[in-house]
């Protein structure tokens, strides 16, 4: 008998999730007795309220997340990472940036601005830099997740949080003149990453399934890197996708060398991004990464 597992997507159905398409496509969850049912939540942010309600079993999210709602109380743990890029903020040359500090007085594109989240990172780099700067020194801008659009609209000067697979792709294909400053060079911990997470009730019930289903993108993952040509066929059929869009060719490409055969993470990484979060004030405590992270399936 299958069991089915209900998945959240990250954002929307993407080139970041060939690896859950490729084992459908190939039959490897039939094989393993798994059906796979992709969900594409309503909210970038809502995948731990989907499990708790029981229409989510597992949720893609970044490790920032994950951090997040665990310092806020939610009963959740990540068991594997799957895919991991490289990104930061995103800025237009000619608004005159070269380095961090040049971000001072600059309009900051992120989803959920004025809030924290995006100065935040911004903050950081500046002092990273050897600037010294307060929050009230940017101009949060928010044009939702359409990064590019605010900068090709002049809505704004920079744009976080970005990948390099995506959104660093979008705006050069668009004809920005655009670079970013990646995360880790400038004093924040890479969460540039994307993890699978659940609820420890769901990972301790169904350990097996989700063991099975692992093994699966293990394999989905091989394939991606000794077949790739093949691989991005199977992404464009499954989706639709024009195969001559030369936007969707260049970030598939670009996505297919992200995904990670190490699915395991370093309990130090997730001391050191739960403390920058604390300085940053976007959370309010300190908990044991152990208490929301296992790499007991990631081996």
């Amino acid at each position: 008998m299958e069991e089915k597992i209900s998945i959240g997507l990250e954002w929307f159905l993407n080139p970041d999730h060939i690896p859950l398409i490729i084992g459908m496509e190939k039959g490897w969850f039939k094989k393993e007795n798994i059906s796979i049912n992709m969900v594409e939540p309503e909210e970038h942010f809502d995948a731990i309220n989907e499990i708790k309600k029981g229409n989510m079993d597992i949720a893609i999210t970044e490790p920032l997340h994950l951090v997040e709602d665990r310092a806020n109380d939610e009963s959740v743990i990540g068991f594997s990472r799957f895919l991991h890029t490289n990104g930061g903020v995103m800025y237009v040359k000619e608004k005159g940036i070269t380095r961090p500090k040049d971000l001072i007085g600059k309009r900051i594109q992120y989803p959920g601005a004025p809030g924290l989240g995006g100065l935040a990172i911004v903050k950081t780099m500046v002092e990273s830099d050897g600037g010294v700067c307060k929050l009230e020194d940017f101009i949060p801008v928010n044009n939702g997740f359409y990064h590019s659009d605010a900068l090709l609209e002049d809505k704004a000067d920079a744009a976080t949080l970005t990948f390099q697979n995506f959104e660093i792709i979008e705006a050069k294909h668009k004809g920005l003149d655009v670079e970013y400053f990646a995360l880790k060079d400038w004093g924040i911990p890479d969460f540039c990453q994307l993890i699978f997470i659940t609820s420890p009730k769901i990972l301790r019930n169904r350990k097996s399934a989700i063991a099975r289903f692992l093994k699966v993108i293990r394999q989905a993952i091989d394939f991606i890197y000794e077949k790739p040509a093949e691989a991005k066929d199977i992404y464009n059929a499954f989706t639709n996708m024009d195969k001559a869009d030369p936007l969707s060719n260049k970030i598939t490409d670009a996505t297919l060398p992200c995904f990670t055969y190490d699915f395991s993470m370093a309990y130090e990484y997730y001391d050191d991004l739960q403390i920058w979060l604390k300085k940053s004030g976007k959370i309010n405590k300190i908990i044991d990464p152990k208490k929301y992270w296992t790499n007991e399936l990631s081996q």
